[in-house]
């Protein structure tokens, strides 16, 4: 059975979804801007989640998950790239991902696995990667929202245009 793993698929696909949807409406030079006070670049922060997912995710439930090819440091180095690098080098870190949550059925969620030593339970695992990567790529919408601003398009309701009803039955 997956109705867990599923869930958990899921929700790293409206992720991927919502990150695709803020590089979309970047110009190819707003990839590698660095935010304010020296901050990451959308790009970096690509290398980053996806030097994160390879590294977790190969050999998923028999090899540590920070693999010794891993090069961290270097994920955060600036790098002026095309957007094609941009997308090739995002989308090599979700195959990587998605590639070991096919297999995965509940059962083996309270498996163990390691990170840089630490044994943590499937279930424990999916979560922490679910989270980092949820962090990183709120930091990409921010960024691309605060590049493009009125020009923004949003992927979710608009301010304005769904508070009222939604809050109505709790009006008083």
């Amino acid at each position: 059975m997956r109705r867990i793993v599923s869930s958990i698929e899921a929700e790293y696909l409206r992720y991927k979804t919502l990150a695709e949807g803020a590089i979309q409406q970047l110009g190819d030079e707003d990839l590698y801007r660095k935010a304010p006070g020296d901050g990451n670049s959308v790009a970096t922060l690509v290398w980053h989640i996806s030097g994160n997912l390879a590294s977790r995710f190969t050999d998923f439930l028999t090899s540590d998950g920070e693999k010794p090819w891993r090069d961290r440091e270097s994920e955060f180095v600036h790098r002026t790239v095309s957007r094609a690098d941009v997308l090739k080098k995002w989308d090599a870190g979700w195959e990587v991902l998605l590639g070991a949550l096919k297999p995965l059925t509940d059962e083996n969620l309270d498996a163990a696995v390691s990170i840089r030593g630490i044994a943590l339970a499937v279930h424990e695992a999916l979560h922490r990667s679910l989270a980092h990567t949820s962090y990183h790529v709120g930091q990409i919408v921010f960024m691309a929202r605060s590049l493009l601003g009125k020009d923004w398009q949003f992927m979710s309701i608009p301010p304005g245009t769904g508070a009222r009803r939604a809050g109505a039955a709790f009006s008083r």
